[in-house]
């Protein structure tokens, strides 16, 4: 999933997209409002989290405006103002949640994971998107970038399998039982490697990794990430 920082603090900023990052989500960061709302314009976000305090202007404004772009993306506002008014206000415009600094990265990443959960819940896991790679698992439609990719129906099973276990390690006989479940038919080891081997060969352009490799045991989804 793709998530944007919006935060004006460098530390911080850096802070919270390191450990995004080594999470699994695709991050881009922005310290200004202006910055911000142009990521927003080029891409859509299933996440933004948005200082309410920007040095040209205000997160509320910019939350309305990512609101009437994308009713969609979610909004986590970041703020050392722990007023009720505030928090009311932020809500009001579509908020999900809203963090007061300073507060424990921990904690921060398990709102995070939770609120991403809920999102995908909501889809029925019917697609998979995190702003570069869009698969549609019913139509069995992809784009990478805005290109279509060809999947077989082996490679879209597999995929709906990896990615419904973002950061989880599977082991190949998992792989293995799952795919022969969705299908009755029989998936063999050298059909899991070749499988594998051909989605990767598709999807991981540009320096990006979506599965990885846990040598002696199986394959991970990692969402994109920049080797």
């Amino acid at each position: 999933m793709r998530l944007l920082v919006v935060e004006d603090d460098r530390l911080l900023n850096h802070t919270l997209c390191y450990n995004l990052s080594a999470a699994g989500y695709t991050v881009d960061a922005a310290m200004t409002k202006g910055a911000a709302a142009a990521f927003c314009e080029a891409q859509d976000y299933d996440l933004v989290i948005l200082d309410v305090n920007l040095p040209d202007g205000s997160g509320f404004d910019l939350c309305g405006q990512i609101k009437e772009q994308s009713p969609d993306t979610a909004v986590i506002f970041l703020t050392a103002n722990d007023m009720e008014k505030d928090m009311l206000e932020g809500f009001e415009l579509g908020a999900d949640d809203y963090v007061t600094k300073p507060f424990p990265i921990s904690v921060f990443h398990k709102k995070v994971s939770a609120l991403l959960a809920r999102i995908r819940k909501q889809t029925g896991g019917d697609c998979y998107s995190d702003g570069t790679l869009f698969i549609h698992f019913l139509e069995l439609t992809a784009t990478l970038a805005g290109e279509p990719v060809i999947f077989t129906p082996l490679e879209y099973r597999l995929l709906r399998v990896l990615v419904r276990n973002p950061q989880i390690v599977l082991t190949r006989q998992v792989l293995l039982e799952k795919l022969w479940d969705a299908e009755e038919n029989f998936v063999d080891e050298h059909a899991l490697t070749v499988a594998i081997s051909r989605i990767r060969g598709k999807i991981e352009k540009d320096g990006l990794q979506y599965i990885k490799t846990v040598y002696g045991m199986g394959y991970m989804w990692v969402g994109g990430l920049k080797r």
